[in-house]
C-alpha cells in the first residue's frame, strides 16, 4: 500500500513538472518569436525595445519552474564516483542524502526569495528600464517557481524515503537515482 502510494505520487509529480515544462516551452518559443521578430525589424530601422529586458525575465522563470522538472527526470549533476562504488542499498542511501541536501537548499533559497518579492509589493518597484516593468510581474511567478521546486522535491524525498524503508531500492533508484548516459540519449 505504501510502496502503491509512493509510486502513484512520484507519477503524480512528475506528469505535472512535465505540463508545467511544456508550458514554459512555449513560453520560451514565445520569447524567441518575439526576438526574431525584434531582429527583423531592426533590418528595417525599427524596434519592439525591450526585448533583451523580456528575455531576461522569462529566462528566470523558466530556470525557476524547469529545476522540478530536471529533478523528476533525474537531470541534476551529482558527482557519482562514491554511489559507483557502492551496493544498491547504499545508493539509494546516497541519492536520498543527495536529495534531503537539495530539498534543504531550494527551501532555503524559496524562502529567501519572500523578501524581494515583499519589498517589491510594498513599494511598487519598477525596473530602472525603459519599460519600467512593474518588478512584481516577474517576482511572483519567478517566487512561485521556487516555492514549486521545494514543494516537489520534499514531495519526491519522501516519497523516495517510503521505497527505501520497503526496501524497494530498484524502484527507488529510478525515481532518484541518476540517469544513465545510455538512456538520456534513447
Amino acid at each position: 500500500m505504501l510502496v502503491d502510494r509512493a509510486e502513484s505520487t512520484l507519477r503524480g509529480v512528475r506528469i505535472l513538472n512535465k505540463w508545467i515544462a511544456l508550458l514554459v516551452g512555449a513560453i520560451l518559443f514565445a520569447c524567441a518569436t518575439l526576438v526574431l521578430a525584434d531582429i527583423t525589424l531592426r533590418q528595417v530601422g525599427s524596434s519592439f525595445g525591450g526585448t533583451d529586458e523580456i528575455t531576461g525575465y522569462v529566462m528566470a522563470i523558466a530556470t525557476a519552474w524547469g529545476m522540478s522538472f530536471a529533478l523528476t527526470e533525474l537531470s541534476h549533476v551529482r558527482i557519482d564516483f562514491l554511489r559507483s562504488l557502492a551496493p544498491q542499498k547504499g545508493r539509494a542511501m546516497l541519492d536520498l542524502f543527495a536529495l534531503l541536501m537539495l530539498s534543504l537548499t531550494v527551501s532555503i533559497i524559496a524562502k529567501q526569495c519572500w523578501p524581494v518579492v515583499a519589498t517589491s509589493l510594498k513599494n511598487s518597484s519598477t525596473a530602472n528600464t525603459p519599460l519600467e516593468t512593474p518588478l512584481i510581474w516577474v517576482q511572483i511567478p519567478w517566487f512561485a517557481g521556487w516555492i514549486w521546486f521545494a514543494i516537489s522535491s520534499w514531495i519526491v524525498f519522501v516519497a523516495a524515503g517510503a521505497l527505501i524503508v520497503k526496501g524497494e531500492f530498484q524502484t527507488s533508484e529510478r525515481t532518484i537515482g541518476i540517469a544513465n548516459a545510455e538512456e538520456e540519449w534513447l
